[in-house]
């Protein structure tokens, strides 16, 4: 038997409806549970075949066990040794490289040294830094602030002067930080990417509250629809994410990757709605059963980007 474990933390519509859907779909052979974890010992035995993992970003302990598990064979879903590697700023890095517009994004320092560190653990950092340069560099005001790792819309500050960005980046603390050129949006869409391969783009608007961000509407030609898919599925095979989610936002026509750093995308029922999760929940089922099927025993089976190989 094949088992195709969930790993989640307080999400509940998502995973239910996940392992409901595989069970009614999967063939003879395979089934779906959520994850039990036990004792972690170094000879823990190969469990699961899958696991799809909606919950390490927040549990570091859930993180290691999982990069445990991925080497001793299982694929997990997102790889967890690449998703801890990479960050916001990264994933930027990578996009401009394969020649996907981004926004002009410049990486600073935390505010505060961190713990056990000193002024010579900084020796090799230029002091002061030129913030007009920077400022100048992402177009100036109105600017984003947001932290280079995370996500949940936390530590995302819009800019107007420097007075609000400095009193801003006061209190961020040891966390590192971006400053990002604004993009002004004449239309905004969130897409979801399953297996790089299965794209389904969904009109967005990120200042309404939380549960009204997918009623939206935007007419758009169809080769922009077109152009933004083909964007997601480059991106996501050049990052190597089995699920994620990129956010455009449309100036002028042309799309900007705004926020691809999402491998636990929102999938709540609530949020996205019934069309939106009734699709991703089928398609993350596909694609979870097609890697069980694929799965090779005593290999690794995760996937990796075409930007890090």
């Amino acid at each position: 038997m094949k088992k195709i474990g969930i790993l989640n933390g307080m999400e509940n519509t998502f995973p239910q409806a996940l392992i409901e859907k595989i069970n009614a779909i999967a063939p003879q052979g395979i089934r779906a549970e959520a994850v039990l974890v036990e004792e972690v010992l170094l000879e823990n035995p190969l469990n699961y075949q899958v696991i799809i993992d909606r919950i390490s970003q927040d549990v570091p302990f859930y993180r290691t066990w999982l990069k445990q598990m991925a080497l001793n064979g299982t694929a997990v879903l997102n790889n967890p040794l690449w998703w801890s590697a990479d960050d916001k700023f990264t994933n930027v890095v990578i996009a401009k490289k394969i020649g996907i517009p981004v926004p002009k994004t410049t990486l600073l320092p935390s505010k505060e040294m961190p713990p056990n560190t000193g002024p010579n653990s900084f020796r090799n950092l230029k002091f002061p830094l030129d913030w007009d340069k920077m400022i100048t560099y992402v177009r100036g005001f109105p600017l984003y602030l947001k932290q280079y790792h995370g996500g949940g819309w936390q530590h995302v500050y819009r800019i107007e002067d420097k007075n609000e960005l400095f009193e801003n980046y006061d209190k961020t603390g040891h966390l590192v930080m971006m400053m990002q050129e604004n993009i002004e949006f004449d239309a905004y869409f969130r897409c979801y990417s399953i297996g790089a391969k299965h794209v389904r783009i969904m009109p967005y608007a990120p200042d309404n509250e939380h549960s009204m961000r997918y009623a939206a509407y935007y007419d758009v030609p169809k080769k922009l629809l077109q152009t933004m898919k083909n964007y997601v599925i480059r991106l996501n095979q050049a990052l190597g994410y089995d699920i994620n989610t990129v956010e455009f936002a449309v100036r002028k026509g042309i799309p900007y990757a705004i926020d691809f750093f999402n491998p636990a995308p929102d999938a709540d029922l609530n949020s996205v709605g019934v069309d939106n999760f009734n699709w991703v929940v089928q398609q993350v089922a596909e694609y979870a059963i097609q890697r069980a099927q694929s799965h090779r025993p005593n290999q690794l089976n995760l996937t990796w980007g075409t930007a890090i190989r």
